[in-house]
C-alpha cells in the first residue's frame, strides 16, 4: 500500500486564478509567478497549465531550463538576473530576458558578444532596498544598458513592499517614482505583484507579476483566497492510519503535551513535518475528516500527527484526511502556526506525490 499523504493539483483552479488576474488587469500584459517550484505546485506542471499567452518569472537559470524543457516557448524573465559570466551564454541559448539590478551584470554585458540580442529587465529600487539601482544610480545604469551591443529591448521593473496595506501611500509613491525615472526612457514596466492587482489599479501599467494569487492565497492579510474570487489549487491531503480508544489521563505523543481530559477516540494521520505540515502547527489547529473539522493534539512529528475523533466518533483507518485546501484555506493554517501562506505551500517536500486533475 502507497503512503496515503499527496498533494492533488486542481488544473482548473489555477487558470481561474489567472482569469481573475487577468480580469482586475484587463489592459495589461501577464508575467506569472512560478518560482520555487510553482510555489510548491511543481514548476512544469504550473507553466504547462497556465501556457495561455502569459510571460514566466522564475529565481534562476535552472528553473528557467526546466520549463524550457517542458516545451515552453514563452517568454522568461529570470527575477535575480544572472549571478555570473558564465551564466549569459544560457540566457542567449534558451531566449531568457535576466533582471538587471547591480553594475557588476552591466560589466559583464558589456564584455560580451551575442549572436543574439538578449533582452533584459531594469529594475529599480523605489523603497524595497533588496536588488535594484537606486534612483540616484538609476540613469548612468540605463545609459549603460542602452550602450550595451549585445541588449536588445530594455523593460522596467519595481517591487512593492506594502503593497497588501491598502492605507498605506508608499505604493503610489515608489510608482511615481519609478515612473519619473522612465520618463526619458519609455520602457515597457512591471510593478504591481498580487497584492497591488487587487488594491492597487493604478499600478497595472503594461505588465503585471500575479504570485501567490495564482494557486488560491490570498495576497492580504486577514482574508482569505476565497473572499477574492480565488480557488485553491493544492489540497494536501492524507488518510487516517490508526484509530485508538484512549483514557482520561492517556498523554499524547512526544513529551506527552496533551493530555486526554476525557476517555476520547484518537485518530493518527499519515502526515508530518517531513512532508511539510508545520512542526510549530498548536493544539487545536483544524484538520478536516471525512470533510467534519477536528482538531490536532500533541506534537507534529516527522511522519504522523494525532487529532481528536470526538466529533467524528466513526471514523476508522483509511478516512479521508484534508491538511488544507478545499473547504480548509492554508491561510487559515498560516495564521494558526504564525507564518504565511507562501511558507506552507512552498516547503510541502518533494516525498509528497503531486497528483494532477483537471
Amino acid at each position: 500500500m502507497t503512503r496515503p499523504v499527496q498533494a492533488t493539483l486542481d488544473a482548473q483552479a489555477l487558470r481561474h486564478n489567472l482569469l481573475t488576474a487577468k480580469k482586475h488587469a484587463s489592459k495589461s500584459r501577464v508575467m506569472a509567478i512560478i518560482k520555487a517550484n510553482g510555489y510548491g505546485h511543481g514548476i512544469q506542471w504550473t507553466a504547462k497549465t497556465l501556457n495561455d499567452g502569459v510571460a514566466f518569472g522564475v529565481a534562476s537559470v535552472e528553473e528557467a531550463i526546466a520549463v524550457r524543457e517542458a516545451g515552453i516557448t514563452a517568454p522568461i524573465c529570470l527575477l535575480e538576473g544572472f549571478f555570473e559570466a558564465s551564466e549569459i551564454p544560457l540566457l542567449e541559448q534558451y531566449g531568457l530576458a535576466p533582471v538587471i539590478h547591480d553594475e557588476y551584470q552591466i560589466g559583464l554585458l558589456e564584455r560580451y558578444v551575442a549572436a543574439t540580442p538578449l533582452n533584459v529587465w531594469i529594475k529599480v529600487d523605489t523603497g524595497m532596498h533588496r536588488i535594484g539601482f537606486t534612483p540616484d544610480r538609476f540613469m548612468k545604469a540605463m545609459l549603460r544598458l542602452e550602450d550595451c551591443k549585445c541588449i536588445g529591448r530594455i523593460r522596467l521593473m519595481a517591487h512593492f513592499p506594502n503593497a497588501d496595506n491598502t492605507f498605506d501611500s508608499t505604493t503610489m509613491e515608489q510608482c511615481r517614482v519609478a515612473q519619473e525615472l522612465n520618463a526619458s526612457f519609455g520602457l515597457e514596466q512591471s510593478m504591481a505583484n498580487s497584492a497591488a492587482i487587487f488594491n492597487w489599479p493604478e499600478t497595472h501599467l503594461d505588465w503585471v507579476r500575479p504570485g501567490i494569487m495564482l494557486y488560491g492565497a490570498s495576497p492580504n492579510a486577514g482574508s482569505a483566497g476565497k473572499q477574492l474570487d480565488l480557488k485553491p489549487v493544492m489540497t494536501f491531503r492524507s488518510k487516517l492510519i490508526a484509530v485508538h480508544q484512549r483514557k482520561q489521563g492517556d498523554p499524547i505523543g512526544y513529551g506527552g503535551d496533551y493530555v486526554c481530559s476525557r476517555d476520547m477516540p484518537v485518530g493518527v494521520v499519515a502526515v508530518g513535518y517531513g512532508d511539510g505540515y508545520p512542526r510549530n502547527a498548536p493544539k487545536g489547529t483544524p484538520v478536516l475528516v471525512k470533510g467534519k473539522p477536528v482538531s490536532l493534539i500533541g506534537r507534529v512529528s516527522m511522519d504522523m500527527i494525532t487529532v481528536s475523533l470526538r466529533k467524528v466518533p466513526d471514523a476508522k483507518p483509511g478516512d479521508p484526511v484534508v491538511l488544507w485546501g478545499k473547504r480548509l484555506p492554508v491561510e487559515e493554517i498560516a495564521n494558526r502556526t504564525n507564518t504565511i501562506a507562501y511558507e506552507l505551500l512552498c516547503r510541502v517536500t518533494d516525498r509528497v506525490p503531486r497528483i494532477e486533475q483537471e
